[in-house]
């Protein structure tokens, strides 16, 4: 019999499958003690099996590339953090085994960070996949992970590793589904990336037994367990139809009624450039610089030199001749820190020295981008813009386009919205720069004051929230009465009816991870700017994000 189970749907499509669930974490090592002429050799096992695991991680985040590598850095950040080792050591010394050590010594490590606030305490999962991968490879058992399968499944996980997720063979996973998790969790930013129809949040998940048939609906949220065999057979029909029609879909992205809306492409490093020309990216709207800049995870990593950088942005622009290529100037702090630039004893990173102000206070490595910049454009066919991340007003604001002009930049200048501040004042900033580009996660975050890597604040993180589309509404409104341009770049353009209700906003051009780009060019081809318009206010006279949704999906469906 059908059941329906409920969560938020990450990305879009539908599958259905067979549950195969993520292998169990594991076993808790037993407390032994071992004589104290072993120490030195359980020493020595420990500090093999951390490096070893740090590692495995960097080289799958060079596999991945994009997202993924940034995040599974910061996890081999985690196992070679040198006051890990020392702990670990020191247990040893008083009698215990290496795997036994670094199980209790990430113990420590987790009631830390669980008792630092909820921004640091989104960082349990990662430290939980990092202790599990050292202690199976000290026990000799097999890693926790991906489920070995010869037949298509969908993925069932309480939560995913960002190891495990960025490396999945996507002609085997069909879909994702976890019990926890929230829209900009790592485990749904790279299934975006990724292209798997995936559903978070969805309680019992991990109590579904191996090999029921589940229906998931990336778009609605939707999981149907033991669906009906019609039922799966029209969800099937319905991903061929979608897969067929999204391959063909390669051109301009536009309204039915010829209305334009440039698709691009957010690129984390070069090895992402493959990807989004194959997509049909119109250009880059979001090329992150911080893949630029490894970190040592002792402080000791520095920005690339000039010369360096000006190699990398090149290989990025040469492949979009004619077309635009923004980029984001370094956006270190909170979720990203970077060792040279940012403090480690800040209370609250978030709210602390991030992006711009972090760059205003070291103007050597602004300078230094800058100028790497345009040395990477010259004689390249290209149109270079380039943007600060975390502005708050229009001193942040002036403040960047002087050391634009200063270091000779030959590029418009823009400003991300990631705050109410920059949203509530957006004509002010654009009397100081050429455009706005509204990054709807950190906006989300600050705006309703929830970390957006709390799993437990997820309803807060959901770009359909009507406080949230109010505040992209304003700034595409600020843009349209100044004559300039206003996108979006984060999550939220990803969203193939969001990006309708976008446009409806006023929104000039949607940015996102290379594997979305298909289904909003699809999305958009059906609809009119007048329906876009329509389903923009239908959504903003909700108060909800479900109302929102709902109320979207009728207006653009003719309901």
């Amino acid at each position: 019999m059908e059941t329906t189970l409920r969560g938020v749907g990450v990305s879009h499509g539908v599958a259905v499958g067979e549950v195969r669930h993520m292998g169990t974490a594991v076993l808790e090592p037993p407390a032994r003690q071992i004589p104290g002429a072993d120490a030195e050799r359980e020493q020595r096992r420990a500090r093999q099996a951390l490096n070893a695991v740090a590692a495995d991680l960097t080289a799958r985040g060079i596999l991945a590339g994009g997202d993924a590598q940034a995040v599974l850095e910061a996890q081999a950040l985690m196992a070679r953090d040198p006051e890990l080792l020392a702990d670990v050591e020191r247990r040893i010394a008083v009698g215990s085994t290496a795997e036994r050590a670094v199980y209790d010594a990430c113990a420590a490590y987790r009631d830390l960070l669980l008792g630092a606030g909820e921004y640091l305490a989104g960082r349990v999962a990662d430290l939980e996949d990092v202790r599990n991968r050292i202690v199976a490879r000290l026990l000799g058992v097999p890693m926790p992970g991906v489920p070995d399968s010869d037949e298509p499944y969908v993925l069932v996980a309480r939560d995913l590793a960002p190891a495990d997720t960025a490396l999945l063979d996507t002609t085997l996973v069909l879909g994702i589904v976890t019990e926890e998790g929230g829209p900009t969790s790592h485990s749904a930013i790279l299934a975006r990336a990724l292209g798997v129809p995936a559903v978070v949040g969805v309680p019992g998940a991990a109590e579904l037994a191996e090999g029921t048939v589940l229906a998931v609906d990336g778009s609605t949220g939707e999981v149907v367990v033991d669906p009906s065999e019609e039922r799966q057979d029209g969800l099937r029909a319905l991903a061929e139809r979608l897969k067929t029609e999204l391959a063909a879909a390669k051109e301009p992205g536009r309204t039915s009624d010829g209305h334009l809306v440039p698709l691009l492409a957010n690129i984390g490093s070069p090895a992402d450039v493959a990807a989004a020309v194959e997509a049909g990216a119109e250009g880059v709207g979001l090329l992150r610089t911080e893949f630029l800049c490894p970190d040592d995870g002792e402080g000791k990593g520095g920005v690339p030199s000039e010369s360096g950088q000006a190699e990398a942005y090149r290989e990025v622009l040469s492949a979009f001749p004619g077309q635009r290529v923004v980029v984001r100037v370094l956006d270190a702090g909170a979720d990203k820190p970077l060792g040279f630039l940012t403090a480690g004893d800040e209370p609250n990173p978030a709210l602390g020295m991030r992006g711009v102000r972090t760059l205003l206070r070291h103007p050597e490595v602004l300078r230094t981008q800058l100028l790497a910049l345009t040395r990477a454009a010259e004689g390249l066919p290209v149109h270079l813009e380039v943007m600060a991340p975390m502005v708050a007003d229009r001193a942040d604001a002036r403040a960047f386009a002087e050391a634009c002009r200063a270091a000779g930049l030959r590029a418009s200048v823009g400003a991300m919205v990631e705050t109410p501040s920059a949203a509530l004042r957006a004509r002010s900033l654009l009397r100081e720069v050429e455009f706005l580009s509204v990054g709807t996660n950190d906006l989300a975050q600050y705006a309703f004051a929830a970390d957006r890597q709390a799993a437990t604040l997820s309803r807060l993180q959901d770009p359909w929230h009507p406080a949230l589309l109010d505040l992209v509404a304003m700034t595409a409104e600020a843009a349209r009465g100044e004559g300039r341009s206003c996108g979006v770049c984060g999550e939220a353009a990803a969203d193939p009816l969001l990006a309708c209700v976008l446009t409806g906003l006023g929104v000039t051009s949607l940015s996102m991870a290379p594997a979305a780009l298909s289904r909003v060019r699809a999305a958009l081809a059906t609809c009119t700017l007048a329906q876009c318009r329509r389903a923009a206010a239908a959504a903003r006279s909700a108060d909800s994000p479900e109302e929102a949704r709902l109320a979207a999906r009728a207006v653009l469906s003719g309901e």
